[in-house]
C-alpha cells in the first residue's frame, strides 16, 4: 500500500474523520487484531492463531503500522530473541464501540454470522489452530 501525499491540512484525503479512520485502520485485518485484543491476545503468535489466519507478513505490518499510530504499545517480555506483548492504548480501546456497532450491524444484516464467544462455544465449527503459533511462543 502506497502512502498518500498528505493535503496541505495534513490529511491523506480530506478532513472526513470517516475518511481518516478508515486511513488509520479500514484494512482487511486492522479491526480484527483490535478486536482479538479486546479478547485479551497479546503475542504475536496468540494474534497468528486467529481464526482468520491473517499471513505473517501482514500481521507484522499491522501491527507496526498500529503502534505508529498510537492505537497500540508493544513491550518486550523475552530479551533473546526479543519477543514483544502488545496492549490497545485508550486511543485503541476507543475502538470497542466501533467494533460493537460492527457486530450488532452483521448479526442484523449478514445471516449466520457468530461472534467469537459463539463460535468458541460451537467446537464443530471452530477453525483449526496453527500449530506454528504455538511454537512462537
Amino acid at each position: 500500500m502506497k502512502p498518500r501525499a498528505e493535503t496541505s491540512e495534513g490529511f491523506k484525503r480530506s478532513p472526513c474523520p470517516i475518511a481518516n479512520t478508515l486511513d488509520l485502520v479500514g484494512d482487511k485485518w486492522s479491526l480484527l487484531i483490535i478486536r482479538d485484543m479486546l479478547h485479551g491476545k497479546r503475542t504475536y503468535g496468540e494474534l497468528l492463531d486467529s481464526p482468520e489466519r491473517i499471513p505473517t507478513n501482514i500481521l507484522a505490518d499491522r501491527l507496526k503500522r498500529l503502534e505508529q499510530a498510537g492505537i497500540i504499545s508493544r513491550t518486550a517480555y523475552q530479551a533473546h530473541p526479543v519477543r514483544y506483548a502488545y496492549a490497545l492504548s485508550d486511543k485503541g480501546r476507543d475502538l470497542g464501540d466501533v467494533l460493537l456497532a460492527l457486530v450488532g450491524w452483521g448479526k442484523r444484516h449478514i445471516p449466520h454470522t457468530r461472534t467469537l464467544t459463539e463460535a468458541a462455544s460451537d467446537p464443530e465449527r471452530r477453525a483449526p489452530a496453527r500449530r506454528s503459533a504455538r511454537k512462537r511462543e
